[in-house]
């Protein structure tokens, strides 16, 4: 027992600061008010000793490990920790049966935590599924990705989401000043002044991400001793500075961020906010974005959001994609930049994306509509005595080239609904003078029976 305690003591004190600084209540754990606050879901559910399975989300260092710990301990469960990478079936199934022989004897639950459970494939995530919803296991899983797109559906339907947000700023700096004092746990048997400014700094640069603030401290502090050689640390702002390591851009390529990103790059260019537009976008190209989707995203919002109200933002997003293609990056940057705050700034109107969308729900949802005899093909001798192109009128040959006569059989349908929008806004006035030509104008006599002049074959 006595070389099992010295063991322990020693591992302890080889483990990292943010590790010996784990909490070990629900009162330490810092962060996640918006579900561990006084009234919320999961402190009710931990009062009410009715845990159910959960699944963790969140960025790293934000608590999901700590907080399953935290768990275990309150609910006096039996806690085993297995890493989704590196467990197997047999290591599910074996943490399994020692929970129900564990139950059987009237012992303890068991919580299995499974860290990165997205990595879990669909045969070892189908494992768990009817010991979760039988209660012999509380499964708590922590995930970085968004648990909807990269969890099977029946465990999300057993298991309760929380979402983690990064852990503010102010919680950080009350957690820094406890590990600087705890003599347990902490740094407080060490001869250490740590000035504020210093902490603080920590604190703002670790983004949310606990582990990396305390890590830096700890780098800090043990570095200014080896310099000092003993005696009195004083651990200042510039010290501060060089034990933080430069900052991570969070960016996984194919999941939470990467939609989000491209949604947020989309709506700022909609939103007509050129500012936040650049941020998303440089944001996008730190984190290693494929230039070739960023310039899809452009191209869609120039023909989405601004479509006529300025034509010319589709040609400048055509002309990013090819730019962009061909001269790759860091140059690529250029052109997307210059495509993206064009789209930003110009007038907005999704008239002609709206038309499409109707008109292609009504071709869906509708009779489909037959081809008028007279805009049929008629560059083929059998044309001519089916009576196809009899009666078309040539439009060129009337004032305006502009002639009344039927494109679109049955009732009237208003699919492109010009916006008072930029450039729109003279597409308006053609169509409420070609309206009003149709009301009140008379109908020419002329017309261009099998004419050979217009569109080319397969189209007259």
């Amino acid at each position: 027992m006595l070389f099992e305690a010295q063991e322990k003591a020693n591992l302890k004190a080889a483990s990292p600061l943010a590790c010996r600084m784990r909490p070990r209540t629900i009162e330490e754990f810092a962060g996640q008010r918006h579900f561990l606050g006084p009234g919320k879901l999961l402190t009710r559910m931990l009062q009410a000793d009715r845990l159910s399975s959960v699944l963790f989300c969140g960025p790293p260092g934000v608590g999901k490990t700590s907080l399953a710990m935290v768990i275990a301990r309150q609910t006096k469960a039996k806690f085993h920790y297995l890493s989704a990478p590196a467990a197997t079936v047999k290591d599910i199934r074996d943490v399994i049966a020692e929970a129900k022989d564990r139950l059987a004897a009237g012992g303890s639950r068991t919580i299995l935590f499974i860290d990165e459970i997205h990595r879990f494939n669909r045969a070892q995530q189908d494992v768990l599924l009817n010991d979760v919803e039988s209660g012999i296991i509380t499964l708590i899983g922590a995930t970085t990705e968004n648990p909807y797109f990269s969890i099977n559906g029946p465990l999300i339907s057993r298991s309760t989401v929380f979402r983690f947000e990064p852990v503010a700023a102010e919680d950080i700096l009350s957690l820094l000043h406890r590990a600087v004092k705890d003599p347990e746990r902490g740094l407080g048997k060490l001869d250490l002044q740590a000035d504020d400014d210093a902490l603080a700094f920590l604190a703002q640069m670790a983004e949310g991400d606990v582990r990396k603030a305390l890590t830096a401290l700890e780098v800090g502090v043990l570095s200014q001793m080896r310099q000092g050689g003993g005696g009195r640390v004083i651990f200042h702002l510039e010290a501060a500075k060089e034990s933080i390591q430069q900052k991570a851009i969070l960016y996984d390529g194919t999941g939470d961020s990467h939609y989000d990103l491209a949604s947020a790059l989309q709506k700022s260019m909609r939103g007509s906010d050129p500012d936040a537009t650049v941020y998303w976008l440089a944001r996008m190209l730190a984190g290693g974005e494929d230039t070739r989707f960023i310039a899809r995203r452009i191209a869609i919002c120039a023909a989405e959001d601004v479509g006529n109200a300025d034509p010319m933002a589709t040609v400048l997003a055509a002309a990013a994609v090819q730019i962009s293609e061909f001269v790759g990056l860091p140059e690529a940057q250029l052109a997307l930049a210059q495509a993206a705050i064009y789209v930003a700034c110009a007038p907005k109107s999704n008239a002609s994306a709206a038309a499409i969308w109707k008109a292609a729900a009504d071709v869906k949802n509708e009779p489909v509509r037959a081809v008028p005899p007279h805009l049929k093909d008629s560059h083929y001798p059998a044309a001519q005595h089916a009576g196809f192109g009899v009666g078309y009128k040539y439009p060129h040959d009337s004032p305006g080239g502009f002639v009344r006569q039927e494109y679109l059989p049955g009732p009237r349908k208003s699919y492109y609904i010009p916006k008072d929008s930029g450039h729109e806004k003279n597409i308006l006035l053609r169509l409420q003078e070609l309206q009003s030509r149709m009301d009140n104008g008379p109908v020419p006599e002329k017309t261009n029976d099998n004419d050979s002049r217009g569109p080319a074959h397969g189209e007259g």
